[in-house]
């Protein structure tokens, strides 16, 4: 909502505006609130947002960047429509990236890194105990920027963000089904452990097998299992 002084509803602009009006989108995409095809209008984005609609534009260029909103000739914008194989597809990539990451965080992670994942995953677990998806979810993104940033590998952590956003939604839906969450838990702890012990291929190959089950539950639901 827009700040009101003296009664004028007052809308934020500036490099802030543009951040906050970008993850309010995305997570709006991310959990189904906007749905995929639907048509984003800069005006009412910055109205709901309190945001200018410049500094809307500017968000939805960010998400088009990163594959979450397209512009249509004549149109405008628009959530885009991840496929279900475009999905499966991204997620393969991001197989190869994602364990290489892990490997590259087992050789190079910090004390302070492997205590701030060792921390995450009990904070996971709790999360799955508990039933709290949204929270999972949340952690679930905390423990992939970890790893990144453990990895001290920019090129594959830049390409893994530019992949990620595209599949969120499947993800995001996905973890809302029953089990889903602690069926993920046993790789994300085998990431965890293989990089506290510096076991490199053991890190590598339990962040492809996170990944692994990520396709296979898509392509469950896809079948209709």
């Amino acid at each position: 909502m827009a700040q009101v002084v003296g009664g004028v509803p007052q809308l934020r602009s500036g490099v802030q505006a543009r951040r906050m009006a970008e993850q309010r989108l995305r997570d709006e995409i991310t959990r189904g609130v906007v749905a995929p095809g639907q048509r984003l209008v800069e005006p009412e984005l910055g109205e709901r947002y309190g945001v200018t609609r410049n500094s809307a534009r500017l968000a939805l260029d960010v998400l088009i960047a990163e594959g979450l909103v397209e512009r249509i000739p004549n149109r405008g914008a628009r959530v885009r429509i991840v496929s279900t194989a475009e999905a499966v597809a991204i997620l393969e990539c991001r197989q190869a990236l994602d364990g290489l990451l892990a490997h590259k965080a087992a050789l190079n992670a910090t004390a302070g890194q492997i205590d701030g994942l060792c921390a995450t995953l009990e904070q996971l677990q709790r999360a799955a105990v508990d039933q709290e998806p949204l929270g999972f979810w949340s952690l679930l993104q905390e423990h992939h920027r970890l790893v990144r940033a453990s990895a001290g590998q920019a090129i594959a952590s830049s390409l893994v963000e530019r992949l990620q956003g595209q599949v969120l939604r499947h993800q995001f839906r996905l973890l809302l089904r029953p089990g889903q969450a602690e069926r993920s838990l046993p790789d994300l702890g085998r990431v965890v452990d293989a990089v506290a012990q510096r076991r490199p291929d053991c890190a590598e190959a339990a962040a492809r097998s996170h990944l692994q089950e990520l396709i296979d539950a898509l392509l469950r639901e896809s079948a209709g299992g």
